[in-house]
């Protein structure tokens, strides 16, 4: 039996397509610093895949005295600031994959918690138009794992979820694609995750292609 083509693959951003989670606990670091708290690396990975307004109340806790609105929009720009200086550290195989789910018509969207104009930042950098939709964290009033940004990229793009392939790096963010209904490909990244948290775990997008995609949609309808 011939796979069954995705209607669409969901994507996320930080871990996934781009890695700037270290961009984002040096930006948390020297804000928190700042105020003169300490944070750990241990601390930083706890908030990989979170809501940036959920991480902005636990860098509040830590001493920084300042709204949550403020506190994103700093470490906004200081993570945008270290992709303008150090350029856009793309995740293997993920540019590659993308490219080839667009020759081949595949509808595809961008689902992050970060915030609307770090995600354009990153879609326009591409170097081809990469996507059909970006659903960011200020788009919805539900952050991962809630499954509102998930069933917001698929209405965006006119699809069912359930006919959707997310891919995932972090347990809120697979989390949130699974509760929307989509079929979830795992690829850990800066946190392990659970082995049974996603459909299918994969340690690399490296070498990954839309057959595999199709792979793994009909093994999982087939369950």
């Amino acid at each position: 039996m011939t796979p069954t083509l995705p209607a669409a693959v969901l994507w996320d951003m930080d871990g996934t397509l781009v890695n700037t989670e270290p961009y984002w606990i040096s930006a948390e670091t020297e804000l928190i610093e700042s105020f003169g708290g300490s944070w750990t690396h241990e601390e930083a990975l706890q908030l990989v895949g979170s809501g940036l307004f959920q991480s902005a109340t636990i860098i509040k806790a830590k001493g920084v005295d300042l709204p949550e609105g403020e506190i994103i929009d700093i470490l906004t720009d200081r993570v945008l600031a270290q992709l303008v200086e150090f350029g856009i550290p793309w995740r293997p195989g993920a540019r590659e994959l993308l490219t080839e789910l667009r020759e081949q018509g595949i509808p595809t969207a961008l689902v992050t918690m970060s915030i609307g104009r770090m995600a354009h930042h990153v879609a326009d950098r591409l170097g081809f138009v990469g996507f059909d939709a970006v659903v960011s964290g200020d788009d919805v009033a539900n952050s991962k794992p809630h499954p509102e940004s998930y069933l917001r990229g698929a209405e965006l793009l006119g699809v069912s979820p359930a006919d959707c392939v997310a891919i995932e790096d972090s347990e809120p963010g697979i989390r949130s694609a699974a509760a929307a209904g989509a079929v979830v490909i795992g690829v850990p990244f800066m946190v392990d995750l659970p082995d049974d948290v996603a459909h299918v775990l994969w340690p690399t997008l490296a070498g990954r292609t839309l057959a595999d995609l199709a792979g793994v949609l009909s093994a999982v309808a087939a369950r």
